[in-house]
């Protein structure tokens, strides 16, 4: 890794140098603007942002990176997380941002938490107010790989919110006990200009109260349960394959989804069926990422 940085500077300097001309520089010449902001050699956005492609956006050690110090944490907020999410899922990073609704780049609560909900589960540990207690909490872990869909999204909106985009992943399936039974299905997903979107302007206009001890586990943000607003439709259960009525999902202010659910076991025969035909559905559809 520090061979690469190193070699990545060395051909950055000597196409310095050329572009200058060979151009002499006077003895009594004074340091160039920006020489002390810091920002030189490894903590040159370029340098990092060669080095990081050159390693085709690896998530963990991004995040390895933004644990050093505080300015590389805020170089990866502000360009690495946003370069990994548009190089690892180009079709939804650009229908999530398309129509203006990520002005500048900003996207509603960070490319840093697009990033982790594009490649973390973030599991179940602890039961919530309409999902039961599970015997053995599933811990938070990085998938490698996801299938974010659509189609997917639209089965978890209420038929007045249809005009909404919403991308949901496959459920990320834990064993809940050590005795078999019923698995639990972890999913996520994440609006599109939630601000603007039906279904908070419903959340809103239903005085949906937002969940006093749950937390986004993307961004931090506060959340408000789609289950307790009354918002959960059928078409849900069936999407997930869970049993009806055994499932929970939340949303934050920033539009970030996550929820659990109970999966009902199926017959091989019935398994595959429903198999081609969300795969039918999901044609063309889908965003994957994978490590």
């Amino acid at each position: 890794m520090i061979g690469l940085i190193a070699r990545v500077e060395s051909n950055r300097r000597k196409a310095a140098a050329m572009e200058s001309g060979g151009k002499r520089r006077s003895c009594d010449s004074r340091p160039e603007s920006g020489a002390g902001d810091g920002n030189k050699g490894i903590m040159d956005e370029t340098v990092l942002f060669l080095v990081f492609r050159s390693i085709n956006w690896e998530p963990r050690v991004i995040c390895l990176a933004a644990c050093v110090s505080r300015r590389l944490r805020a170089v990866a907020r502000r360009v690495l997380f946003r370069e990994l999410c548009a190089a690892r899922a180009p079709r939804m990073v650009a229908a999530l941002t398309a129509g203006g609704v990520a002005p500048a780049g900003r996207l509603g609560g960070g490319w840093h938490a697009l990033a982790k909900l594009l490649f973390f589960c973030c599991g179940c540990a602890a039961a919530t107010r309409f999902f039961a207690p599970v015997e053995r909490p599933a811990k938070g872990h990085f998938v490698e790989e996801s299938r974010f869909s659509k189609t997917s999204g639209r089965s978890f909106l209420p038929r007045g919110c249809w005009g909404d985009l919403l991308y949901v992943s496959d459920q990320c399936e834990h064993a809940a006990s050590a005795g078999g039974g019923d698995d639990l299905g972890a999913f996520r997903g994440v609006f599109r200009g939630f601000m603007r979107s039906r279904t908070r302007a419903w959340l809103i206009g239903k005085r949906a109260e937002l969940e006093a001890r749950t937390r986004c586990p993307y961004c931090g943000a506060r959340v408000w349960s789609m289950t307790a607003a009354g918002l959960v439709p059928r078409s849900a259960s069936r999407r997930l394959g869970a049993h009806h009525g055994s499932l929970e999902y939340f949303v934050c202010v920033h539009g970030h989804l996550h929820g659990y659910c109970w999966l009902a076991h199926l017959s091989s025969s019935s398994s595959s069926g429903e198999d081609d035909k969300l795969q039918e559905e999901d044609e063309g559809d889908e965003g994957r990422v994978q490590f």
